[in-house]
């Protein structure tokens, strides 16, 4: 309760001062930008999945982080990844993330992903990795029919 008032009071007194903002603080904030280029994030994820040492922790974490941004990912970088997958010998982190690439597709997977899989086949067939379409995995296995189609 007593923080609550302080609260309070500190914005009744800030409000009659005129301080709204401390200018500092906001271009502290505002330096931190990257300005990385394209070609260099590209370059940069790549090399991270292309590492002898990655563990399947870090693979994961970089997997997420690529996923989690509002982007879809080069081929280059996703075959990137399925070969780290195969270093890990983790075959199911390797749909999960063709999976996960397919949705990062949006609105336009269906102009996305058939190039995507056009450019990655090679090395799909090279490591024996199916796609998801291809395991079945696009339709659901014990769903129900709706009571409109029977």
């Amino acid at each position: 309760m007593l923080r609550a008032a302080a609260g309070q009071l500190s914005q009744v007194i800030r409000g009659s001062f005129g301080v709204t903002r401390i200018a500092g603080v906001q271009s502290v904030r505002n330096s931190s930008h990257s300005t990385e280029t394209d070609v260099e994030f590209d370059a940069r994820y790549e090399a991270y999945f292309n590492r002898a040492d990655i563990d399947a922790w870090e693979a994961r974490k970089a997997m997420n982080d690529l996923l989690g941004m509002d982007l879809v990912p080069e081929p280059k970088i996703v075959s990137a990844g399925l070969k780290a997958c195969r270093r890990l010998n983790d075959y199911a982190l390797a749909i999960r993330w063709l999976e996960g690439v397919k949705d990062s597709c949006g609105p336009h997977v269906n102009t996305i992903w058939p190039w995507m899989v056009q450019e990655i086949r090679p090395t799909l067939t090279e490591l024996g990795v199916e796609t998801p379409e291809e395991l079945g995995y696009d339709q659901p296995e014990l769903a129900l029919k709706s009571v409109f189609e029977m």
